[in-house]
């Protein structure tokens, strides 16, 4: 059922494009209330309209707090026009109906930068979600608009139904208005929440702002959607200079290869990924030496990946990436000429990182209607607790690289197996349900693409080995160091066959799934 909007409460914090709203509401002479600075600009703006204080007849209190939590406000609102009882009532205490609510929130996410803790208290905003939720409680009859993007979609509508708008029309804006003040509300829990220290409250929403309908989901009849979760509601801080639209898969992968290249501290650094799991890493001094490096691990997978560099790509650089077929390129930026070398490839995707950061949210993973919530695995190996436990002893050098190996392990999905020589990975073997299995594809990849480094090679597992078969592979292939958690029954015997292979063997006691 259509209904005739007359009277309008408007009341935001964001005040771009407000004209828009006023034209459309002076067209169809819709009386405006109002509170504050709202009531300021639009007086500014040359429109007519009532301030809350003079329409409720009581002065606003407590620094502001208190404007629009009145019986007036909140029974115009709410009033059912169906309702004989609710008729009588607002004829006695002379409240009117107000048909339009048009209001957003103090930005409390904004607060949060400056630290200041009554600061951001005091813009935990009490009377927009009330009014709010009222409006969409009463959709039947009020029509609530919360978003600046949604005024052109109410102008066309109102337009459309001259001063009137559609039960669907009130109802999608009162869905959107619910989805709004429980985006809200979530922020400012988890805000409480961090500040004292809760990881899992007995109650916890999982909220964010959606960034883009994407193109599909990870196959062609999936529908997909990327959300921002966190206080930054405006974008990723990933920048996409060229190339076609990112995928499902392409963010997939992309973050993928984020979480590796934040975690290796060394510069600089060339991560490639292949659906989620890197298929190269290398550190290098010299920026070039990475990338090959990281590539040579295994071209075959390289191909259609994600490269990931930690550093700004140059014009040597870019005409070696150019060389093969890559989906997408990420950098902390791009020389000019190298951007220009890089762009000749059309569809390739070129990302800029240099203003993204890690924050460190937990991880969640969800099935039906239940859902998994864990910290991130940002423990790093301490190398002075490192346990050598074979006769052999690893240099002072070999220690780094056995910090290396296994930070990547913890990487790469479980059970994982991971070979280096010299920062690089030189194999890689992932996701095997046996860990025999991922010992035999790393040593293969190895084998296959660089034979000439697996002696003195290191390999790292995410987790113990149960029997020593898997040891006994890798030392045939030519690794020289492992390094793993421990803390099986068969420790002792995996021991033995590492002495007897005069190979060095560390324990860390830490256990990397990645899963």
């Amino acid at each position: 059922m259509k209904k005739k909007i007359r009277t309008a409460l408007v009341s935001i914090s964001n005040k771009s494009n407000l004209d828009l709203i006023l034209k459309v509401l002076k067209k169809f002479n819709i009386k405006i209330i109002s509170s504050g600075g709202t009531y300021k600009v639009i007086k500014e703006l040359g429109y007519n309209c009532t301030e809350i204080s003079n329409y409720t007849g009581l002065d606003e209190m407590l620094d502001g707090r208190v404007k629009t939590l009145h019986p007036k406000i909140h029974s115009g609102i709410l009033f059912d026009r169906n309702n004989y009882k609710h008729k009588k009532e607002m004829l006695k205490k002379k409240f009117y109906p107000i048909d339009l609510v048009v209001v957003n929130f103090y930005p409390f996410n904004k607060a949060l930068k400056s630290k200041n803790k009554k600061k951001i208290i005091e813009n935990i905003d009490i009377g927009g979600p009330s009014m709010v939720r009222s409006a969409a409680k009463n959709c039947k009859d009020v029509t609530i608009i919360t978003n600046e993007k949604d005024y052109s979609t109410f102008i066309t509508e109102i337009n459309k139904n001259n001063g009137k708008t559609s039960l669907k029309f009130r109802e999608l804006m009162a869905s959107k208005a619910f989805a709004l003040t429980a985006y809200y509300d979530s922020m400012i829990a988890d805000w409480y929440n961090n500040k004292l220290n809760i990881q899992f409250p007995e109650n916890k929403t999982i909220y964010g702002k959606k960034i883009q309908n994407l193109r599909y989901g990870e196959n062609p009849h999936q529908k997909g959607s990327i959300y921002l979760r966190g206080y930054k509601d405006q974008d990723l801080q990933i920048k996409k200079i060229a190339g076609k639209e990112l995928s499902y898969n392409n963010y997939n992968d992309i973050f993928s290869a984020l979480e590796i290249l934040f975690s290796v501290k060394a510069n600089p650094a060339t991560v490639i990924i292949k659906h989620a799991n890197p298929c190269g890493v290398a550190t290098n001094q010299s920026a070039l030496v990475s990338f090959k490096k990281a590539f040579a691990c295994d071209p075959t997978s390289a191909f259609g990946g994600v490269i990931a560099c930690n550093f700004k790509i140059n014009t040597v650089l870019a005409k070696e990436i150019n060389k093969n077929f890559a989906e997408v390129i990420i950098a902390k930026k791009f020389e000019r000429n190298a951007l220009s070398i890089l762009k000749k490839k059309k569809n390739l995707r070129i990302i800029d990182i240099s203003k993204f950061k890690i924050e460190n949210f937990n991880n969640i993973k969800s099935f039906d209607s239940s859902f998994l919530l864990q910290n991130k695995d940002n423990t790093v190996v301490n190398t002075k607790k490192l346990k050598c436990v074979t006769r052999i002893k690893p240099t002072k050098r070999e220690i780094l690289e056995i910090k290396f190996a296994f930070n990547i392990c913890k990487h790469v999905k479980s059970n994982a197996i991971v070979i280096t020589n010299n920062f690089a990975t030189i194999g890689i073997g992932a996701g095997q349900p046996s860990r025999l299995d991922s010992c035999k594809i790393a040593s293969q990849k190895a084998k296959k693409f660089q034979p000439g480094k697996m002696k003195n090679s290191i390999a790292a597992s995410d987790a113990f080995f149960p029997f020593a078969d898997g040891i006994k592979t890798l030392v045939k292939a030519g690794v020289k160091i492992i390094v793993q958690p421990g803390g099986s029954i068969k420790d002792q015997e995996v021991i033995d066959a590492a002495n007897k292979a005069k190979i060095k063997m560390v324990f860390t006691g830490i256990r990397h799934f990645n899963h």
